[in-house]
């Protein structure tokens, strides 16, 4: 059952990634979660280049929350990566939830980037 359900998520990943491309204007924002934790990075696919990461790793998240891989964390990382992206002068994104549903903490950072001032 383990097994069906990532060989469907990496299916679903494929599918995904065959139409979304990031450039340097508007680079690829994709997620990555596991149990206890969350990651978020901003890729520029044209040069294969990472703009920003920010992830529940972080020493001040870590300090700050009480579990890196909940939707708190989520929207403490959405709102950091937001940060580091507006930083570099970039407004504009496309969202890659790498496969994952747009639920819970995938909508979480999503809606926390959204309301730091990003635009997908």
């Amino acid at each position: 059952m383990a097994n069906e359900l990532k060989l469907r998520r990496e299916q679903t990943k494929k599918r995904i990634r065959g139409r979304v491309d990031g450039t340097s204007e508007r680079p690829r924002l994709t997620i990555y979660k596991s149990l206890k934790r969350i990651y978020a990075q901003a890729i520029d696919d044209s040069r294969g280049l990472t703009l920003a990461s920010a992830s529940s790793l972080e020493k001040e998240l870590r300090e700050a929350l009480k579990n890196g891989g909940n939707a708190a964390a989520a929207k403490a990382v959405g709102a950091r990566i937001a940060a580091r992206l507006l930083e570099k002068g970039i407004t504009k994104v496309v969202f890659d939830r790498n496969g994952y549903l747009y639920h819970g903490r995938v909508k979480a950072l999503a809606d926390s980037a959204r309301e730091a001032g990003l635009q997908f």
